[in-house]
């Protein structure tokens, strides 16, 4: 029965989890659709403004992008194609290993992001705040 209930604890605590992340995703996505983003689309831009902000580097590898994204390689490369589409970030190739690809901000990423991050920021505070 104390066993039942732990299983039964867990179940539930995964289901708040879950319930969580939805609730948060969906309220990300209704207030970045106005800046004709969605969430992940703003992640992208947020980690590549973050890395840039804390080495300076100007670019990262699509591989450590994706590390950090919960996406899948192929649903991350149409992401930052439509990016790179809409003009906010550029690709190029790796000069270390010309198999690989490097994606940059560009400046009207830069100015995107610096606008949004405010509104996620507000949504993060709202929903995950208290």
């Amino acid at each position: 029965m104390v066993a039942k209930k732990a299983e039964q604890a867990l179940v539930d605590q995964w289901r708040d989890i879950l319930a969580l992340h939805a609730r948060t995703q969906c309220e990300l996505d209704r207030a970045l659709h106005r800046y004709g983003l969605c969430a992940s689309d703003f992640e992208v831009l947020d980690m590549l403004a973050e890395w840039r902000a804390g080495d300076g580097s100007r670019s990262r590898r699509v591989q450590e992008i994706s590390e950090r994204v919960h996406l899948s390689q192929s649903a991350l490369s149409r992401l930052i194609a439509r990016l790179e589409r809409d003009g906010l970030v550029e690709r190029g190739m790796c000069p270390e290993d010309r198999r690989g690809v490097r994606v940059a901000l560009t400046a009207k990423g830069r100015a995107l992001h610096g606008e949004v991050l405010p509104v996620q920021r507000a949504v993060l505070t709202r929903t995950l705040g208290g």
